[in-house]
């Protein structure tokens, strides 16, 4: 069995890659990261280092990499004869991987298996996004190649913070991980990947994990920069932070009791272990790197207003998820293109536009004068 895999970065190898070679696959990475290719390819063996409790050492074996960026071909025709194809890209890229996917659809054996594509990024349906990229690029051969894939969405959850100097292409990542991957497309023929475990309804597990885990880790990362911490660990040992960390994500815990009928005992315990997660000390994970792209992570369906404008359309509290946001507003890093222009177009554009063209939101909307409050708030700071 063979798998491509698009990315081959720390989640690629420490996540997506480890489990595909634990079910067996030979994995080939896709990267445009000539340096990256070139250590992946001088490497017979990587260790993914787990570290924290409970965590151990894992070793893969079998991979090879290609620069999709000077040898396509070579990267189309894996895909033409492999089983599986995942990404780990980021879900602006996923347009720049489809072209390859649709010419490797193209040249496959009708009488092989249909491909199982899927790509594991931090965003609602990725693998939707990924299809609809590869329908409007293949035209009029969409009818012919549709057949010979099948598209599942996925959930996928590992920490996986910045890399020490010096690993190579081992990496270092949190002992616990979850990979949940939609069942119904597969009509029973069910991939063999250990430690993935198959559902009938993904929504659920994709909006608990993009509104808990995403949605914590960038809170810590925000409140821990205003108060000047740089870990994420460090953050929540902070109780000033960590309750305030709390209550964005208890928040958001009703809005998925509400939405999803999730038990609230259950979201309670969950929400425990994100936050026991987050305060791994192992994990040197800084509030820069989890806080960056503040103006993504702003956006209309990320991680603070996706659920806090849900919350407040059911009448919900959203007071914690607004702090949040009010706290990603202050986020100021030099070296972070998107917080060098956040801060900027909090200078030039009066706060309603702002609000408006930032978060996406509507100015009738419920949510709307809260989050106006805190950019005015946020102006009066910088005026």
């Amino acid at each position: 069995m063979k798998a491509v895999h698009f990315g081959a970065g720390n989640i690629g190898r420490g996540f997506v890659g480890l489990l595909l070679h634990e079910g067996g696959y030979e994995l080939v990475f896709s990267d445009v990261a000539a340096p990256l290719v070139d250590a992946i390819n001088a490497a017979d063996e990587y260790t993914v280092h787990e570290v924290g409790e409970g965590g151990v050492d894992k070793v893969v074996t079998g991979f090879r990499a290609i620069n999709s960026q000077t040898d396509p071909q070579a990267v189309i025709d894996e895909i033409a004869t492999a089983d599986i194809v995942t990404t780990a890209v980021g879900p602006t890229i996923l347009r720049f991987v489809a072209p390859h996917i649709v010419a490797g659809l193209a040249t496959r054996d009708p009488s092989l298996p249909p491909l199982t594509i899927m790509a594991c990024e931090n965003a609602i349906n990725a693998t939707d996004l990924l299809r609809d990229e590869i329908r409007a690029q293949a035209e009029g051969a969409w009818d012919a190649i549709a057949g010979s894939a099948i598209f599942a969405n996925t959930a996928v959850d590992r920490i996986v913070p910045a890399q020490a100097p010096g690993e190579g292409v081992d990496v270092t990542v949190e002992p616990f991980f979850e990979w949940a991957i939609e069942a119904p497309p597969f009509s029973g023929n069910l991939p063999s990947i250990p430690g993935a475990h198959f559902v009938e309804d993904l929504a659920p597990y994709i909006e608990r994990k993009l509104f808990t885990v995403n949605t914590g880790h960038a809170a810590t990362a925000y409140f821990g920069a205003r108060a000047g911490v740089d870990t994420i660990a460090a953050a929540l040992s902070d109780p000033t932070i960590a309750a305030d960390v709390a209550t964005a994500l208890e928040e958001t815990s009703a809005l998925l009791v509400a939405k999803h009928a999730l038990d609230p005992a259950d979201m309670a315990e969950y929400r425990a272990t994100i936050l026991r997660r987050f305060a791994n000390p192992a994990l040197p994970d800084t509030v820069w790197r989890v806080g960056r792209q503040p103006l993504r992570k702003l956006s209309r369906h990320e991680r603070f207003v996706g659920p806090a404008a849900e919350a407040a359309e059911r009448g919900l509290p959203v007071a914690g998820l607004v702090a949040a946001m009010g706290a990603a507003l202050e986020f100021d890093d030099a070296e972070d293109p998107q917080s060098v222009d956040l801060q900027r177009l909090l200078r030039e554009q009066d706060a309603a536009t702002f609000t408006a063209s930032v978060t996406g939101l509507e100015s009738d909307h419920p949510l709307f004068p809260a989050v106006l409050a805190v950019v005015q708030t946020r102006q009066g700071a910088l005026a």
